[in-house]
């Protein structure tokens, strides 16, 4: 896939795994190293946020018992920073770290739907690829939702990502005039679930996330008319 010899690659490998940067597992696997993940860890939007949003996430878990996840924008992409869940919560995909398109998940239209215009038009422009037989992907009707979520104050994904489960998520402000800077949410079963009854614990723990962030979450939502 490099396009280059195999001794070079292997050259590579080998100084990356002396740094810290991966660590070769059985069969000459290799997977992320320690070194990687805790140069990461120190990245400010991510610590800084999670270190706020992790008493009001346990408090939803503690109320709901379902996945609760955090997530910002990266360019596109959504990307998972926190994550609490249990054995018995609905399975899901996600984990800290992963990415997925914006337009699929709660938490991406959520932070889409808050974008500038210019966003939206970009990721609406490209082909929208489908993951399940509910995934939007007319970019029309894409626009329709993300008004929506601005005018309601939060998204719910319904099968979008997997067969099982429904997202419901609402967005973080951050301090001053900052805007929406990450997005929260619940990960619920989509068989026999009201899951509009998760709504009021999400976005109350998405507004305690942007006080305790700087936010005066009472006027923003009084200027989107939420």
């Amino acid at each position: 896939m490099l396009g280059q010899p195999l001794s070079s690659t292997h050259r590579q490998l080998g100084e990356l795994t002396r740094w810290g940067a991966l660590e070769r597992i059985a069969r000459g696997r290799y997977v992320v190293g320690l070194h990687l993940w805790e140069i990461g860890s120190l990245a400010p939007r991510s610590t800084d946020l999670r270190h706020v949003a992790l008493p009001f996430m346990e408090d939803l878990y503690e109320v709901t018992h379902e996945n609760v996840q955090l997530a910002v924008r990266d360019g596109v992409d959504v990307v998972y920073v926190e994550r609490l869940f249990s054995h018995h919560a609905t399975p899901v995909v996600v984990r800290p770290g992963l990415r997925l398109p914006l337009y699929v998940t709660g938490v991406g239209r959520v932070l889409l739907a808050y974008a500038d215009q210019s966003m939206i038009n970009e990721v609406l422009s490209r082909p929208l690829a489908r993951r399940t037989p509910y995934t939007s992907v007319d970019p029309d009707q894409m626009r329709r939702e993300l008004a929506k979520i601005r005018l309601s104050g939060y998204a719910i994904s319904d099968r979008q990502v997997e067969m099982v489960s429904i997202s419901v998520a609402a967005p973080i402000y951050g301090p001053g005039g900052a805007g929406v800077v990450a997005a929260l949410s619940i990960i619920v079963p989509a068989c026999g679930t009201d899951v509009r009854r998760f709504v009021p614990a999400v976005r109350a723990a998405a507004r305690g996330i942007s006080r305790a962030l700087g936010a005066v979450v009472d006027l923003v939502e009084l200027d989107t008319g939420q």
